[in-house]
């Protein structure tokens, strides 16, 4: 069964992270398709990937073996054209929990996703090679930012990261921080950040906080950091760290309207 794994990241050589996994198998005039999303564990040859939810799984029945054949051909193109590579080893069941309970538990924390712009269109241009090597650098400097500034990577959404701060000032700089790293890697990005309750759950973030942060970023343009008047409102006596109100706005799937501001400076 040819398998695929998403490498919106420096695949070969990066342990920790989530992606998206796909499998197409073809028996007779039937194609059989798996896909859903994987946790990655270790490097090299030694890489695991494992399924953090049970995958979803569709029959297509073509009444032909060639017109399966073709079906199956069009499938895994597909795949490779989305920046997918193959996968020689097996897909292992989730991975058990050391600590089942925790992962439900919900905290409160500052929420920052981080994600290039145009990133489909920069990949093309460069070419597969150059790509994986700026998109290692990425991932390493967005990284070393996190470290320094104490912030927990929860997630990486294709080109983008997910990371949590107790407190919202750790964030903004972390956010400021990243945007002169990546500089250097002719990359423009943009970043967001909300303060709400959020769930680990199956290795990916949820809860209604998660939704808004991405509503906020999907606002933001190249260059800038939007953050929520929830974070506002936190960084109220941070009086060295000044915002522009940037008006109020319908996130899309979130109730209300909700205020949105600059990072200036």
């Amino acid at each position: 069964m040819p398998k695929f794994l998403r490498i919106g990241l420096h695949q070969s050589n990066v342990s920790g992270y989530t992606s998206k996994a796909w499998c197409v198998r073809r028996v007779g005039s039937a194609v059989f398709l798996k896909w859903g999303a994987v946790e990655v564990q270790g490097a090299g040859s030694g890489r695991k990937v494992h399924w953090t939810r049970l995958p979803q799984e569709k029959t297509i029945r073509c009444r032909t073996a060639a017109r399966a054949q073709d079906y199956a051909k069009a499938a895994i193109a597909r795949r490779r054209s989305h920046r997918y590579e193959p996968l020689t080893g097996a897909i292992a069941n989730r991975r058990p929990s050391a600590e089942p309970s925790a992962s439900l538990k919900q905290a409160f924390a500052t929420i920052l996703i981080v994600d290039i712009v145009g990133s489909t269109a920069k990949a093309a241009k460069l070419g597969d090679a150059r790509w994986t090597k700026v998109m290692g650098h990425y991932y390493a400097a967005v990284r070393k930012e996190l470290k320094s500034l104490r912030g927990k990577e929860v997630v990486t959404t294709g080109d983008g990261v997910v990371a949590t701060f107790k407190l919202p000032a750790a964030g903004i700089s972390c956010a400021t921080s990243i945007q002169k790293a990546v500089r250097t890697l002719g990359l423009e990005i943009r970043v967001a950040l909300h303060a709400g309750e959020y769930t680990i759950s199956g290795g990916e973030m949820v809860g209604l906080a998660f939704h808004i942060v991405t509503r906020v970023a999907a606002k933001a343009r190249a260059g800038e950091v939007l953050v929520s008047s929830a974070v506002k409102d936190l960084m109220k006596t941070q009086s060295t760290i000044r915002f522009r109100d940037h008006g109020s706005h319908q996130l899309k799937g979130v109730p209300e309207r909700w205020r949105l501001y600059r990072l200036e400076g």
